[in-house]
């Protein structure tokens, strides 16, 4: 995997400020949080195909490159299956290509063609097979980019439409720097690749997240660490206080006190009980009893904002 910058054209013998300048124009700033999403996404593909195809999957990163829109657009294969792709969360489009290298392998496997020869691709019109074919795949991989995603923020991908010409296609301003990502895909013995161009309009929203610099271990949380957690948590025993009333007293009327005195603490008969847990007011809840004689109190008001408590348990 490369993040370097495409290579530069510059004229031979052109000036040293000249090849200064179309470097500084073409120096994109990383995204290195991105790029371990990309990389979980890629480990994810796999399992995800193996399951639709019924065939040993591998996906790897093969390049993430920085550019402008319109040269990763250039490099892209054509024709191909080109889900343009949304997300209300987000100020821009998104370009998944999926290359008939990949369609073509998929369709072979699916359709029982591993005892043949892998078929040669021609350009050509794809058939109505190859395009739900091709649609399976880009929704099967949004599913899993989904998820990915859902570890730094809550994102909902939806394909806007499908072009087969990326030259033709409009993504973003050419100029406009992207990402572009190359997965290969392997299944059993044939392989094939799909594209991502994500233009940085698109990440503006995420951008402040994107950047920071990535130290390893686990992004967004570890699930099984939190089931691990939950379950301990669940089975902790909490002492949960109920306070009937809270009366303030002079210091002078409590020297005063003799046996006997009798104290009106101004308590009535539907007077409210706060239950508190490690000093923090949780709950409101009037007073009763049960039918075998027992103290009971029915929680009639939370105090604590659900934002407020800390999230532990499972939705």
């Amino acid at each position: 995997m490369s993040p370097a910058n495409a290579q530069l054209k510059i004229p031979d013998g052109a000036p040293v400020e000249e090849e200064i300048i179309q470097r500084a124009k073409r120096s994109y700033e990383r995204l290195p949080i991105l790029e371990v999403i990309l990389e979980r996404f890629a480990l994810a593909v796999g399992p995800a195909l193996k399951h639709y195809i019924g065939a040993i999957c591998e996906a790897r990163i093969d390049n993430i490159e920085y550019m402008p829109v319109g040269e990763a657009l250039e490099g892209t294969p054509s024709p191909a299956l080109i889900s343009v792709v949304d997300t209300l969360d987000w100020d821009g489009a998104f370009a998944l290509v999926v290359d008939p290298s990949l369609l073509i392998s998929t369709l072979e496997i699916t359709f029982g063609g591993r005892t043949s020869g892998r078929s040669k691709w021609t350009p050509r019109s794809f058939t109505a097979i190859e395009k739900k074919i091709g649609s399976d795949i880009t929704r099967l991989m949004l599913d899993e980019l989904t998820e990915t995603f859902e570890k730094l923020a809550v994102v909902d991908f939806t394909v806007s439409h499908v072009e087969t010409n990326a030259q033709a296609m409009v993504l973003a301003p050419p100029n406009t720097g992207c990402v572009k990502v190359r997965l290969h895909v392997t299944m059993d013995d044939r392989d094939g690749y799909f594209y991502l161009v994500m233009p940085f309009n698109a990440l503006s929203t995420i951008r402040s997240l994107l950047v920071q610099p990535f130290h390893g271990g686990s992004l967004g949380g570890d699930k099984s660490w939190r089931k691990n957690m939950t379950d301990a948590i669940v089975e902790t025993d909490v002492l949960v206080s109920a306070n009937l009333h809270e009366a303030r007293v002079s210091l002078q009327d409590v020297l005063n006190w003799t046996p006997g005195k009798v104290l009106d603490l101004g308590i009535s008969t539907d007077q409210e009980v706060t239950l508190t847990c490690s000093g923090h007011e949780m709950y409101r809840a009037q007073s009763g009893k049960k039918r075998n004689g027992r103290l009971a109190l029915k929680i009639t008001d939370q105090l604590k904002d659900e934002e407020e408590m800390t999230n532990v348990l499972p939705d």
